[in-house]
């Protein structure tokens, strides 16, 4: 029996894409990347796009702990 995969990078509020790309700009932007306008990205490093989704991450946790810390202050 094969098990059926999902996509692990799907995005639980689809609305959110428009927003997530404008922070992949930005990031890059911060950290001099050059992103390709064709959207091709196999000429990029790994470590530049690991940089660029390192700092998204971050920046997303840091968003929630915001938003935590607001509706559940000590």
């Amino acid at each position: 029996m094969v098990a059926s995969r999902s996509r692990s990078n799907s995005l639980v509020v689809p609305q959110a894409a428009q927003a997530l790309e404008q922070l992949k700009y930005e990031i890059a932007q911060e950290l001099g990347i050059q992103l390709p306008k064709d959207g091709y990205y196999g000429h990029m490093l790994t470590r530049e796009t690991g940089s660029i989704g390192g700092q998204i991450t971050r920046r997303l946790v840091q968003m929630a702990e915001q938003q935590l810390s607001g509706k559940f202050g000590r």
